[in-house]
């Protein structure tokens, strides 16, 4: 079983800054692919941000410019800088991670519970 656990969410002025974190813990024996979705009221999930465990990036048109996602491998973590922040940003966050539990194992897809962003003066 794998948990994705994440944090930093909250509630930011427009143009103000955040830092999002999700962990992974449990089974894990790799992990590939690492980032952050989000959903907004009414809305589809939209990809904001994900990295590869070799360091490639993929960042959603919306956010490029004000947002960077980073992860440390050794903690099975990755992070969401989230600067100049803008009311359309206000959404809720969701952590995924593509891991493998074990070396016979396939791939399987995991998400956290949802971390909460309002951008509101």
């Amino acid at each position: 079983q794998v948990q994705l656990v994440e944090s930093g969410g909250g509630l930011v002025q427009p143009g103000g800054s955040l830092r999002l974190s999700c962990a992974a813990s449990g089974s894990i024996f790799s992990i590939n692919d690492m980032g952050w979705y989000r959903q907004a009221p009414g809305k589809q999930l939209e990809l904001v941000a994900i990295i590869t465990n070799g360091g490639s990036i993929n960042i959603g048109d919306s956010v490029k410019g004000r947002f960077t996602i980073s992860r440390d491998n050794a903690k099975n973590t990755v992070y969401l800088q989230m600067n100049s922040l803008k009311p359309e940003d206000t959404a809720v966050y969701y952590c995924y991670a593509d891991v493998m539990t074990s070396l016979l194992s396939p791939k399987g897809d995991y998400w956290g519970k949802g971390t909460l962003v309002t951008v509101s003066s």
